[in-house]
């Protein structure tokens, strides 16, 4: 399943985020010397991940193998087989054969990321799909305040991460919802402590130290990564519109961009980011091709000279970067190139060659990884772009992946 971003352009406001307290802020940092020092027992070279098919994940070239989770949440986690869940295959725990218990799809998911030598990631994207409300501020305003909800949510999320036990895995936390929680704060001149969440209130076993607040609620996740998933690595995410201004599609020369970025990093440090281990964002849902194809400009200059530029959305994540103190994992990134014919499943874009022709400005950009796959239905895909993203990946490791500190 994909993430559909309908109202991702849209939902742009203007201004720049609201001030968090002077406890929460992230201090001023130097940069990084070399990103991976900041996650212990992942690799100290520029990971390469991907979403796809068995068949690619056993060939050569990718560090790490990323999966949505999605859908509705159970009334009762504890129901078993599937077929006494009532959810069908509408929840992620039950995506598998229907007499057998929930779960066994993220266990198989680590399994042969494991045998293939990969780290398993999960994308955990559920409060939009089971809530049932309008994708924007709603999340934060109606979902993340209704109690019971939340407390199935909590539920489900500690059910998950049950799943993955012991192992090694990246979980990213709820793509979207943190841009559109800072988009509720600016509205409400607010920050993150001042925006209600059902979280002590909703799940008073892992989180009742922790407040009722968007900013409990970061908190409260994470601290239950560490709890039942404790070689897990966890981290929240950078949407590049979060602070005001779509920053990927800016061409206003005078932006501050770096200045995006802090206050993007502020706001996530409220929620938790500082005290996880890596922030995940991303630059694009869908290819640039695809986007033309329906009106909608979205390419990046691969030379770096007019705006938008691939250098701009870089100085943002250094900043994002700096100011959490945390590595960035670029995320989604659309699988298209420019041989393809500009058709469904097989779509023009520049950003996998640009990335691979330019790892050096990735690892400089604060990055630790770049995580390549579709971001909805009918996008190009590592199995449809013809063996590009493949191809690019394997000759990277062939001649040494690019180190962290170059």
């Amino acid at each position: 399943m994909k993430r559909v971003s309908l109202l991702r352009a849209a939902a742009l406001g203007v201004g720049l985020l609201a001030a968090c307290s002077s406890s929460d802020s992230p201090p001023v940092q130097t940069p990084l010397a070399c990103a991976g020092t900041a996650v212990p027992g992942l690799a100290s070279h520029l990971l390469v991940g991907f979403a796809g098919s068995d068949a690619t994940a056993a060939l050569p070239g990718f560090d790490l193998r990323y999966q949505y989770l999605a859908g509705s949440v159970p009334a009762d986690v504890s129901c078993s087989p599937c077929s006494n869940c009532g959810t069908g295959s509408n929840w992620w725990g039950c995506w598998q054969e229907m007499n057998r218990e929930p779960g066994l799809f993220v266990q198989r998911f680590i399994a042969t990321a494991e045998q293939d030598g990969l780290i398993p990631m999960f994308t955990y994207y559920i409060i939009l799909p089971a809530s049932g409300v309008a994708e924007g501020t709603s999340e934060v305003t109606s979902a993340a305040r209704n109690a019971a909800f939340m407390a199935l949510y909590f539920n489900d999320f500690r059910f998950f991460l049950q799943q993955v036990g012991t192992h090694n895995a990246i979980i990213h936390i709820e793509p979207d919802f943190w841009g559109y929680a800072a988009q509720a704060a600016r509205a409400a001149t607010t920050d993150a402590h001042g925006l209600p969440a059902a979280v002590a209130t909703a799940n008073t076993p892992d989180c009742a130290t922790q407040e009722n607040s968007i900013a409990g609620l970061g908190r409260c996740m994470v601290a239950m990564v560490r709890k039942y998933a404790p070689n897990a690595k966890v981290g929240l995410h950078a949407s590049p519109w979060g602070a005001g201004y779509d920053v990927v599609a800016n061409t206003d020369p005078t932006l501050d961009i770096a200045g995006q970025g802090q206050s993007t990093a502020v706001f996530l440090a409220t929620c938790g980011a500082s005290e996880s281990d890596v922030v995940v964002a991303d630059i694009s849902d869908r290819d640039a091709g695809y986007y033309q194809s329906v009106g909608r400009n979205t390419w990046l200059d691969p030379t770096d000279k007019q705006l938008p530029t691939f250098a701009q959305i870089f100085v943002w994540s250094r900043a994002v970067s700096n100011g959490v103190g945390r590595p960035v994992l670029w995320w989604q990134i659309p699988v298209g190139n420019m041989g393809l014919p500009d058709a469904p499943n097989a779509w023009k874009d520049n950003k996998v060659d640009y990335f691979f022709d330019h790892t050096d400005r990735v690892v400089a950009s604060g990055a630790i990884g770049m995580a390549f796959g579709a971001g909805a239905s009918g996008q190009t895909t590592p199995e449809t772009d013809g063996g590009n993203l493949i191809g690019r990946a394997a000759a990277l490791k062939a001649v040494g992946s690019q180190p962290l500190c170059p």
